[in-house]
């Protein structure tokens, strides 16, 4: 999995029927090159004047061919260190790298050649996760909810449960026994880290330890708040890019008070979904990039108190690798022909199967 964050590819090992977990093995990571970011950040760039998912102009066919390479030697180096034999793979799923999201035009791109993968793996590769959703006019996103429930079925928490993941762009899934309920909430850590780089050279804001220095402009964010996007009830998606910080007119702060608003922002965007939800959580866990910003915790904590919040770690998750543990869920589902999507998670008409398989 390579994610909106753009940091690398995180890699996981899975034993599951496609319903249930049997384990969760261990988990690898291949970070990306200052130079590779700097390519994928150009083809996010280009990408968002994409029209047609099969065409790759500009950067965006060096940026498919770096994205395929990673994640092959991303699969190869962790089944080399982890002794893992080919004929203990069944599948591997491959989301690639998110272009353009715009469910309303009924596309979604996502680079990385599965044909040179499966190839040089010599393994089935699954991808194309998000395209049947988009064509049967759903919003092709989250796709994880079906493994955030399956983890957090059996969780000795009090439910209902709400797994918030919160990437380059922050998901949550709500969890109560029924079909998960999911939506993107709003921007999650790419507007932060952006801000941090366009001011101060740094690629994120490490812990929220800036941010807690800072005050956040809450007038601002009230003002993006009142965006049509955030009144909507679930199921509802977003494009990386839609709350870029230099597109929503962020005053000219401070650092720690600009990366304090944004922090506060992502955080507020998250309350405004508790109203759309079957009811409200009582237990919330976090996970990807957002979970190791103990600043956005915090506030996530002041946020929907009296609920009890804890990270993926803290409940003996990898926060880190669960994003690829779910598309290695994910794969499997689409090797058996069960459903990834569903009504209450992407808007589909019925639950969806997704995905294909591509053989070497």
């Amino acid at each position: 999995m390579s994610g909106t964050s753009l940091d690398g590819v995180d890699v996981a090992f899975v034993e599951t029927d496609g319903e249930r977990i049997v384990a969760l093995g261990p988990t690898g990571y291949r970070p990306y090159s200052d130079a590779e970011r700097d390519l994928l950040r150009q083809a996010l760039a280009e990408g968002a004047a994409l029209t047609d998912r099969a065409t790759r102009p500009g950067c965006l066919g060096e940026a498919e061919a770096l994205v395929t390479r990673a994640h092959a030697e991303a699969v190869e180096a962790f089944m080399t260190t982890e002794e893992i034999g080919h004929d203990l793979v069944d599948i591997v799923g491959f989301h690639g790298q998110t272009v353009i999201h715009k469910p309303a035009e009924k596309l979604t791109v996502q680079i990385g050649d599965a044909v040179a993968l499966a190839k040089r793996l010599t393994l089935p590769v699954a991808c194309d996760f998000r395209a049947a959703d988009v064509v049967a006019g759903g919003q092709g996103a989250p796709l994880v909810p079906v493994f955030h429930q399956a983890m957090a079925n059996d969780l000795a928490r009090e439910h209902p449960i709400a797994v918030l993941n919160i990437g380059g762009v922050a998901n949550v899934t709500f969890v109560d026994g029924g079909d998960p309920v999911a939506c993107d909430t709003g921007p999650g850590n790419a507007m932060i880290d952006d801000f941090m780089r366009a001011r101060t050279g740094a690629p994120y804001d490490n812990h929220g330890d800036v941010a807690a220095t800072g005050t956040p402009d809450q007038a601002f964010i009230d003002r993006v708040l009142t965006d049509t996007f955030f009144g909507l009830k679930p199921p509802k998606s977003l494009d990386r890019n839609a709350f870029a910080f230099a597109n929503i007119g962020l005053p000219d702060h401070s650092v720690p008070d600009g990366a304090a608003t944004l922090s506060a922002l992502t955080v507020q965007a998250v309350g405004r979904i508790i109203a759309h939800l079957p009811e409200p959580p009582k237990a919330w866990i976090v996970a990807g990039g957002g979970a190791r910003n103990a600043t956005l915790v915090s506030m996530l904590r002041q946020r929907v108190a009296p609920a009890s919040v804890e990270t993926a770690d803290e409940v003996g998750w990898s926060a880190d690798a669960l994003e690829a543990q779910a598309f290695a869920f994910l794969a499997v589902r689409t090797l058996k022909g069960l459903p990834i999507t569903f009504p209450k998670t992407t808007g589909t008409p019925a639950p969806m199967r997704g995905g294909i398989i591509v053989r070497p």
